[in-house]
């Protein structure tokens, strides 16, 4: 009915089939004016919405007009008027034969309906092109030339489209992620339910903590304690670390990303339908060639056809891969966002339970798994089809007998779940190593200067070098079971075809192998191949991936902040009841007063809230926390510049006379962590910043514990006092000092973490209570105030006037930091530079970035750590499985030629079983060869990684300190954390493939070359094209993959930097604003992997077509030259095309791949050729004992930080005697912590030299001269671990000995009460301690030292008053036969000094005891007035 309809819409027959059956084949009329016409024309119409889509929502560039584009639209409008023109010419037919026209004369409704659809098409194409924006294609092939060109820049990048910007896709990501998150949560509280009343436990005492700390000593309470949920019954309050909120992260992926997942999964199923439709278009051309009957036109149609389906297969391919790396991208974009916005909200009980490091480690190493999943996560379901649906088409070719192969992959499967099961308990172990390790790493970068003072470094070397050890184990036995599971795998299609082979023949003796089953089977095998690989890597993958997710899940769905529980109206956090009103008519200063680890800065920390309820809050910590920014961007803090209220405050915070000292004024770079500023002036940068915020309450954390005494009263008077800025707002200020009480309107005594008493300064007197007693014993109240006045103030610091030059403050707000990554208007900071940089303004460089190709040193120096022999028996082992591959096809070839030479014969039993053994025995040889490579490579692997990180670790701890200020912690991380996990995991992989990828592609052209000649004629123009292609890609991939290394430093940097500083930014409230800018460096990065992307894409759809021609020239040549091929040659030729297409676009990708991994070795290769200091140890040692007398001469001696910048000591002359007492003193900058780094060669002399006990310090080795000074630094810095191991990591003392030095230093009470004792856990940072316990335990390290020389950097600042009298009572005692240096805020603290040095600008000004200084009247003399102190008896604190 159909065709009688369709005859006479076309007035022609519609089908004849002997038009066919003959060598000039034709079709009829009918059918190619309308099915050749109709089904393109329906499939352009069909997706025309998707073209047209762009026109009405894309707000990208629109194409230029450009020759292609004019090409494209001349040659469209010909094409329409073809088409206008025809139908005229039907119309004006059918017209002329008016008024006589009959039925049988006019024209087919067919020449009517074609040249109209015709026109309206052309029509659409017209408008279409002249509307679309610029393509993908189009910038991408752009890209790539110019990056072939020179090589690329990030602003060569394009920019991202908004849905693929970090704020959109992480905004898509939390709003599924928060359902699931709160569902989880409380299946999570009915199992804690059900165990609490399974097993009811006591709860502990009120005053009780977990680390047997009392609740107001804990410092890890920065904010407030969380509510926990209630349920019936007794509840105990320990939580299982093994249980938490799980099981939403996959589906809050799933949800958040499935539109994505379902268009992949569309195209991979057209894909995985047409490869097998290949082996069949083989089957078919062997048929041909096989039946000389059989018509040419044929033989084109499936040549044609192979062409087709495999042009087919590469778009849907290439765009299911786009697809799935884009996912990919997203995924880690989303989960990256949502680590760093839980470190900005994650509770203070949660924070505890992960490290920087380990945190560091999700955003590296989990975020990355999930990438790398994300890109095969398809092979779960596609892989299984591919496999049922090649065992179906094998039974169609040789029947039942393919049980056999079937059994085999059974086997298999049992062997692959133990593997699974083994690697996944493996991996787990092994996360926890390198996450110790990343810790670690992040503990020695933070303390590395206490490491080089202490002479520490082989004890850390040699701890990280054993957590290394037990990771590289666990990798070890990782890359063993994946070398079975290679193994395993590789052979599975071998061994299904041996076994199958041999029952087809073995079963029946009629059944004779013949060229059609045989190479159709390979053919089928050989698409077998390829999901048989790829499903154990996915499975490794998903093993890998489970862990990261519990992992993330347990981070991710931890508690949050409870933001509820601030109330502003009372406010007793132990006992007692005293009130800050921020909305009194009277501005409130409230003075807190307490002893060491007593609750002060909890108590700040308890009322510093995460976003203020009411009124703003500005912080001021114990130890400032300085962002790696500008000087003005630390202070302006986000915050609008008014230069007004910018100058008063500079000058207000006594920071004038340091711009005048910094080289770039208030524009100099201040490094991470404030490492090129003071401990005072960071303090007064801190102090800074929250007077500019211009708040409505003050939380002041003991801010003049770190500043000199006369800095700290003009800070007072200008700033915190009833005349200074914040006189109208109120004022919470932690102090150990009593000298500025008197001034405040209430005083708040805090002892053993609860208010003993409150009041006025007159209330407290009079009560003659602890605060009185205090008073008493430490201070002079009658004279308090006689100083109180001091001079000298109105002229700023060390009697300069209190001005500034123009050129030191920038009134642009324009000019700002530089960084890596350019910052963005909404953290307040711009991009363009200064112009007329300063000589030293900038600190931190830029990060050096290797250009052009990888240097093929890099290559010899990898195979060089895996060593020669191990690498050459790799390859030897490796290409002796090819010439087996290569055997066992020839073998075949030769075997389905038996099938003609026995035809109508008996197949002999003899011949027959020679057949199966031989091709047998050459599969075993494929698979002894193939496991004796892998394993070896995998020894060989983990030997190089073994290497390179022993050879980057031993020179970071060896290089000096300079290289630590100007390099940011996050870009040294990023070798221990990315790269390193490139050279352990990707590196090994990547050579294996391209190996494997090489020497297939060797074998296989070897092969059709022996079967068809004239192949070797066509391969050598497409080698030709295949090279210039991946030359053009492979620098554009190598310079994208080095932008995405150097971009995503500055993304750890932040993070770091971000958690350091927490309570700062919470109490700010600047949470958002942080987010943002870790989103602007996020999205920074991903334009890098994103190109990376597309630079794929472009690459594999040009080496797919040449891999399709190559097809389509192995049948055309098959077709022309048939009658002197046989069948089994033809099928060799062509199925090993079908291979050679894949295989060849496998190996520029790994080439690719293989140059762009090698980077990481060139990026660890750089820090290791990192100019080192000084030796450690030298021939020439100092003698026995040295020092025994402590004599210390200074000559002439010169230093400078950097060699840009001016001298900070210049020409220092001096000589302290024998176990004298010596005072260093001097205004903020004038070199005092200089002297200290000298002495111990931290800073190396520019000129002069120092001579202790008659030895040249320059002459020894570092650790000689380091190991026999003892230090107790201004920062006091612990390390995560045992509390012994702080005082004595190399176990040189008894326990007697610790104890006796934590009794000197007054610890034992409180050590002994603790549960562990000497073996209490110490947690990142010493968190868990004090400042002031952390200092007293760092004079322990000096007494269980007790080194002959000692310095003091500051080291009281931080200490309430009695724990300083205390401090100084040991050191007079304990150290009184030794020569001590005394560097000190606190004057009284150097009074009773034999001598005192005063420096200024670096130089001596003034050296002799105090008593005669003081008579003077010099410097010394004008800074002991400004603290109080009128004789060198008598103090006033």
């Amino acid at each position: 009915m159909a065709v009688a309809a369709l005859e006479q819409f076309c007035g022609s027959v519609f089908w004849n089939s002997s038009l066919l059956q003959r060598n000039d084949a034709d079709l009829p009329l009918c059918f190619e004016q309308t099915v050749l016409v109709w089904v393109p024309l329906g499939f352009l119409w069909l997706f025309a919405p998707w073209q047209l889509l762009p026109l009405f929502t894309c707000k990208t560039e629109k194409s230029s007009f450009t020759g292609i584009y004019l090409t494209k639209q001349v040659l469209t409008l010909l094409l329409f008027l073809t088409a206008l023109a025809e139908l005229l010419f039907t119309v004006a037919e059918d017209l002329g034969q008016l008024p006589h026209a009959t039925p049988a004369s006019r024209n087919p409704a067919v020449w009517y309906t074609n040249p109209a659809l015709y026109t309206v098409t052309w029509s659409l194409g017209v408008a279409v092109g002249g509307e679309l924006p610029s393509t993908g294609a189009r910038k991408s092939q752009r890209m790539v030339l110019k990056g072939y060109r020179k090589p690329l820049e990030m602003e060569d990048l394009w920019e991202l489209k908004d849905k693929d910007k970090t704020q959109n896709i992480f905004g898509m990501f939390e709003r599924n992620m928060r359902p699931g998150v709160r569902k989880a949560r409380r299946a999570l509280e009915k199992r804690h339910c059900r165990r609490r009343k399974k097993n009811p436990s006591p709860l502990p005492a009120a005053g009780e903590h977990m680390n047997g700390l009392s609740k107001a000593q804990s410092q890890d309470m920065l904010v407030l304690e969380e509510k926990h949920p209630k349920c019936k019954g007794k509840a105990s309050p320990e939580k299982p670390s093994s249980d938490y909120a799980k099981g939403w992260l996959g589906p809050a992926l799933i949800r958040t990303f499935g539109g994505n997942l379902l268009q992949s999964v569309a195209f991979k199923i057209v894909h995985d339908l047409l490869v097998f439709a290949n082996p069949q278009l083989l089957k078919l051309m062997i048929s041909f060639v096989a039946d000389p009957a059989a018509y040419v036109w044929q033989g084109y149609l499936y040549a044609v056809l192979l062409f087709v389906t495999a042009l087919v297969q590469s778009l849907c391919l290439q765009q299911y891969f786009q697809l799935c790396f884009q996912l990919g991208l997203s995924v880690r974009t989303a989960l990256m966002a949502a680590i760093y916005k839980k470190a900005l909200t994650v509770s203070n009980a949660a924070r505890k339970e992960s490290t920087v490091g380990e945190t560091v480690n999700l955003m590296s190493a989990d975020a990355q798994r999930f990438m790398e999943l994300a890109n095969f996560i398809h092979q779960l379901w596609s892989a299984p089809l591919q496999i049922v649906l090649s065992i179906m088409f094998l039974w169609w070719e040789l029947g039942p007998s393919v049980l056999a192969g079937i059994g085999v992959m059974v086997l298999l499967i049992p062997i692959n779940a133990v593997l699974a099961t083994k690697a996944r308990a493996i991996q787990m172990k092994n996360m926890k190593n390198k996450d110790e390790r990343m810790k670690i790493m992040n503990e020695i970068l933070s303390g590395i200067k206490i490491l080089k003072f202490f002479a520490w470094e082989p004890s850390f070397e040699q701890r990280v070098g054993q957590i290394r050890a037990r990771e590289l184990k666990g990798l070890l036995h990782f890359a063993y079971l994946q070398s079975v599971s290679i193994f395993a795998f590789s052979c599975a299609p071998f061994l299904v075809s041996v076994a199958s082979f041999a029952v087809y023949v073995l079963v029946d003796e009629t059944h004779m192998l013949d060229a059609q089953k045989a190479f159709t089977a390979i053919s089928l095998f050989n698409v077998l191949r390829f999901p048989l690989a790829m499903l154990p890597m996915v499975i490794s993958s998903m093993v890998q991936t489970s862990v990261s997710v519990e992992r993330l899940e347990h981070y991710l769905a931890g508690e949050d902040l409870d933001t509820s529980a601030i109330r502003r109206s009372q406010g007793d956090p132990q006992s007692g009841d005293w009130r800050a009103d921020p909305g009194s008519q009277r501005a409130t200063s409230l003075g807190s007063r307490h002893r060491d680890g007593e609750g002060g800065p909890v108590l700040i920390a308890w009322m510093c809230p995460p976003l203020p309820p009411q009124g703003s809050v500005a912080y001021v910590p114990q130890q400032a926390w300085i962002q790696n920014a500008t000087l003005k961007d630390n202070i302006l803090f986000g915050s609008v510049l008014e230069e007004t209220r910018y100058h008063q405050v500079l000058e207000a915070c006594a920071l004038l006379p340091d711009l005048q000292l910094l080289p770039g004024g208030d524009l100099t770079e201040i490094g991470e962590k404030g490492i090129n500023l003071s401990g005072g002036q960071k303090q007064r940068v801190s102090l800074a910043r929250a007077v500019y915020s211009d708040a409505d309450i003050y939380l002041l954390d003991d801010p003049l514990s770190a500043v000199d005494a006369h800095v700290g009263r003009h800070l007072f008077e200008k700033v915190l006092g009833p005349d200074g800025l914040l006189q109208h707002k109120t004022r919470v200020l932690v102090t150990h000092s009593v000298s500025f009480l008197l001034q405040t309107d209430e005083i708040v005594v805090l002892e053993a973490g609860a208010v003993s008493e409150h009041g006025s300064y007159g209330t407290l007197l009079a009560n003659g209570g602890t605060f009185a007693q205090l008073l008493k014993t430490y201070g002079n109240q009658g004279e308090s105030r006689t100083q109180e006045k001091a001079t000298g103030m109105g002229h700023g610091l060390g009697g300069q006037p209190a001005c500034v030059t123009p050129e030191l403050l920038s009134t642009n707000s324009n000019r700002s930091l530089r960084k890596v990554v350019p910052p963005t208007e909404e953290l307040g900071l711009k991009g363009k530079e200064p112009a007329g940089e300063v000589k030293g303004q900038r600190l931190i460089e830029k990060e050096a970035m290797e250009t052009g190709t990888v240097k093929f040193s890099m290559y010899l120096r990898y195979l060089r750590a895996i060593s020669w022999g191990l690498s050459t028996w790799v390859f030897i082992a490796y290409v002796a499985q090819y010439v087996a591959f290569v055997g066992s096809n020839l073998w075949l070839s030769d075997w389905t030629g038996d099938s003609l030479r026995y035809q109508n014969q008996t197949y002999p039993a003899a011949q027959r079983d020679l057949r199966i053994g031989v091709y047998g025995a050459l599969g075993v040889g494929q698979a002894v060869f193939l496991l004796a490579g892998a394993l070896l490579a995998a020894y060989g692997a983990v030997r190089a990684s073994r290497i390179l990180h022993q050879q980057l670790l031993s020179n970071i701890l060896r290089v000096p300190m300079g290289f630590f200020d100007t390099t940011p912690t996050g870009r040294i991380v990023n070798r221990f954390a990315k790269d390193i996990f490139t050279v352990d995991e990707t590196i090994p992989m990547s050579f294996r493939s391209w190996l494997t990828c090489l020497l297939a592609i060797i074998s296989t052209l070897l092969m059709i070359c022996l079967a068809t000649p004239y192949f070797a004629i066509v391969i050598l123009p497409l080698g030709v094209l295949y090279f210039f292609v991946q030359r053009f890609y492979v620098a554009t991939s190598r310079q994208l993959r080095r932008l995405d290394s150097v971009t995503r430093s500055p993304i750890y940097s932040h993070f770091s930097e971000t958690v350091s500083g927490l309570s700062v930014i919470r109490a700010y409230g600047h949470q958002a604003r942080f987010l943002q800018h870790n989103e602007v460096t996020m999205d920074i990065n991903q334009k890098s992997v994103y190109s990376w992307i597309v630079s794929n894409r472009w690459l594999a759809v040009r080496l797919e077509f040449v891999g399709n021609l190559i097809v389509f020239f192995a049948a055309l040549l098959a077709v022309l030259t048939r009658d002197s091929l046989d069948s089994g040659i033809v099928g060799l030729s062509i199925s090993s095309a079908l291979n050679v297409t894949k295989t060849l676009n496998w190996l520029v990708r790994m080439t690719s791949e293989l140059e762009t991994n090698i980077v990481a070795v060139e990026r660890v290769h750089e820090y290791t050729e990192v100019a080192n200091e000084a030796a450690w140890v030298t021939a020439q040692r100092p003698p026995p004992g040295w020092p025994s007398k402590g004599e210390v001469q200074i000559v002439g001696y010169q230093v400078r930080y950097r060699p840009e910048l001016e001298l900070v000591l210049d020409g220092l002359s001096c000589e302290i005697r024998s176990m004298e007492k010596v005072g260093v003193v001097g205004r903020t900058g004038a070199g005092k912590s200089s002297l200290a780094n000298c002495l111990f060669r931290i800073l190396e002399a520019a000129g002069g030299k120092i001579v202790i006990d008659g030895v040249d310090i320059a002459t020894i080795g570092l650790h000689d001269l380091r190991q026999s000074l003892t230090i107790i630094p201004q920062d006091p810095v612990l390390f995560s671990g045992m509390l012994r191991g702080n005082l004595d990591p190399f176990d040189q003392y008894s326990d007697q000995e610790v104890w006796q030095a934590l009794e000197l230093v007054h610890l034992k009470p409180y050590v002994l009460g603790l549960p562990e004792g000497l073996s209490h856990l110490i947690s990142e940072a010493g968190e868990n301690l004090s400042v002031g316990q952390r200092q007293l335990l760092c004079l322990a390290r000096a007494l269980l030292r007790k080194s002959k020389i000692l310095i003091l950097d500051e080291a009281t600042a931080a200490v309430d008053l009695e724990t300083d009298h205390l401090i100084q009572l040991t050191i007079r005692s304990e150290f009184s036969d030794c020569t001590v240096l005394t560097i000190a805020h606190r004057l009284h603290t150097i009074m009773d000094s034999n001598r005192v040095m005063v420096l200024k600008a670096g130089k001596i000004v003034e050296f002799d005891n105090p008593e005669e200084l003081l008579q003077r009247q010099g410097l010394f003399a004008a800074m002991a007035k400004d603290a109080g102190i009128v004789s060198s008896q008598t103090t006033v604190l």
